[in-house]
């Protein structure tokens, strides 16, 4: 670290008068000890700003030397080679125009040669000014002297060839052009040239200066950097050895008290800063997590009995909850058929025939006895969230033809604008099961297919007999369901996202999938939002036994339909 130190005190010289004071502080941060956290971070916060501090100076120092030849290339080289480069050009286009004014035999042309001569004459003495301006060296002075005395001479040989020219004396003029013109242009044009050529080295010299400066600076700075990036690793080192580790450790320890390990060693508690504070005042937790423990005990046990409690008032609320959702959803049907036929009677007392009256007065005693089978359920029901023993599915023969055109039939009556096709004829479908819960189940579907098909349209209703089992298929052309929906379809309280506005518990899938369950059968359903749906049940037409046990929470749910 010494020599590191040593290294960036030279690389920085006595030009940069904050490197002693930086080098003091790297010292002080490395080798000081203080008994103080907060006094150790604000030393290591000092060595960062002092590493700002040299790697600023530093860099600005050295990138002053580079600057200073980067001036002189832009002040002095490249305007230099800028006016030689116009002096050049502009004297080679001078001799041109002589040319062109001694090959002209129209007075017009001439005339226009000797108009661009002048116009040539002021540039270039523009551009000589323009290059007096700058400084040079005795060795370009001289040379540009030369060439200016040369110019001079060339511009009067000339303007001698000129005046012959204006005299008609052509031939003269063409002779001092090929001879005296020619001889004094190319001397000043070889002056020009030596002059052109020195400027350019010496441009490249201070380019390659300017290059070798440019790297050496860029080698010191990086030489900077590396130390300086040392150093920060060699704060951090310390840092974490006196700082990090130690609260590591603390907090390591702390996690183990946590996890009731009261037997763990606290360290650190020999330190005279806030670490050893921090230590001692572990230890002192640590001597009231065994106080802590044990109250933890005795409040678990009591947390324990509450929780089973809590669990029970939960379980009740969710069985009182489905019990109310259940008995509103299912009285309303058969409720809907006692008002639709005591109506219909009201209507046509005085022209109804003795026959009709006795088929009406059917449907309704079968109306008040399926509600009478929904009240003994829901008393069943009852007695079973109070601790009562389970209930059962009463299976029968049945035929599922008959019941198929009550259902449909009893929908008819109950919403006279339906649409309802029954594609299943007269044959008789025998099988065993509980009559009472398929009509529930049936019903369900069908209600499902007016309900959601707001804008009308034929609901058709398809059964049949195939290979030991009846197949019903209730399909509608309302909203359909969503592809989202489906996997949630069947689920207790679930309803699409697509029927807001439309009355519904959300029990009567969930209902329709337990009945069929519970006779061994499956529903499957296919559905496309906005085109409608299609249901299809599928059931055995027998069963190994006529009375199935269901359990607690399934009968519960099942037989309320």
């Amino acid at each position: 670290m010494a020599f590191m130190l040593r290294k960036l005190h030279r690389a920085a010289s006595w030009r940069n008068p904050v490197s002693p004071l930086c080098a003091f502080t790297i010292w002080l941060v490395i080798m000081w000890k203080p008994r103080s956290v907060r006094l150790r971070l604000a030393a290591v916060f000092l060595l960062f700003f002092a590493l700002v501090v040299i790697l600023g100076a530093f860099s600005m120092w050295r990138l002053s030397s580079f600057n200073l030849l980067s001036s002189d290339i832009t002040k002095i080289w490249l305007p230099t080679t800028r006016a030689l480069g116009d002096l050049n050009n502009y004297t080679s286009d001078f001799r041109a125009f002589e040319g062109s004014e001694l090959l002209s035999s129209d007075p017009r042309g001439a005339a226009e040669a000797e108009q661009q001569m002048a116009e040539l004459d002021r540039t270039i003495a523009a551009s000589e000014r323009e290059f007096e301006a700058i400084p040079h060296d005795a060795a370009e002075t001289e040379l540009y002297d030369q060439f200016k005395a040369r110019w001079a001479d060339y511009r009067s040989i000339v303007n001698q060839m000129l005046a012959l020219s204006r005299s008609n004396r052509k031939e003269d003029a063409r002779v001092i052009y090929d001879s005296s013109s020619r001889a004094a242009y190319d001397a000043a044009s070889d002056t020009l040239g030596r002059l052109t050529d020195q400027a350019v080295a010496s441009a490249e010299a201070a380019s390659n200066s300017l290059a070798s400066a440019y790297l050496h600076a860029f080698w010191l700075i990086l030489l900077a950097i590396v130390i300086a990036a040392l150093l920060v690793v060699a704060a951090l080192i310390q840092i974490s050895r006196s700082i990090s580790a130690p609260l590591r450790r603390l907090a390591d320890r702390m996690r183990r008290l946590a996890a009731n390990d009261t037997a763990t060693e606290i360290p650190e508690t020999n330190r005279h800063d806030e670490i050893g504070e921090m230590a001692q005042a572990t230890v002192v937790f640590r001597n009231n997590a065994l106080e802590l423990t044990r109250s933890q005990q005795m409040l678990a046990r009591q947390a324990a009995l509450l929780e089973e409690r809590l669990a029970d008032e939960q379980r009740l609320a969710l069985l009182q909850r489905n019990f109310v959702a259940m008995a509103s959803h299912e009285f309303r049907t058969p409720l809907t058929i006692i008002d639709a036929h005591a109506r219909r009677l009201d209507k046509i007392k005085d022209t109804v025939a003795a026959l009709e009256i006795g088929e009406r007065a059917g449907k309704i005693r079968s109306a008040v006895l399926r509600m009478t089978h929904l009240i003994d359920n829901l008393l069943n029901s009852s007695r079973l969230i109070d601790g009562g023993a389970g209930l059962y599915l009463h299976c029968a023969e049945m035929d599922m033809t008959p019941l198929l055109q009550e259902v449909c039939q009893l929908h008819r009556e109950m919403v006279p604008g339906s649409q309802i096709v029954e594609r299943f004829g007269a044959a008789p479908m025998p099988m065993v099961g509980d009559a009472k819960l398929l009509f529930q189940a049936v019903s369900n579907l069908l209600s499902n297919a007016i309900k959601y098909s707001p804008a009308g349209g034929p609901i058709e209703v398809d059964a049949q007999s195939l290979a030991g089992e009846i197949a019903v298929s209730i399909s509608d052309r309302g909203i359909g369901i969503p592809e989202s929906d489906l996997d949630h379809l069947f689920e207790r309280y679930h309803r699409g996202s697509n029927v807001s506005g439309i009355i519904g518990t959300g029990v009567g899938l969930y209902l329709v999938k337990m009945a069929v369950e519970l006779h061994r059968g499956r529903i499957e359903v296919s559905s496309k939002e906005g085109e409608g749906s299609r249901f299809t049940i599928r059931l055995p037409q027998s069963l190994a036994s006529t009375q199935s046990a269901v359990p607690a929470e399934t009968a519960a749910a099942a037989d309320v339909s």
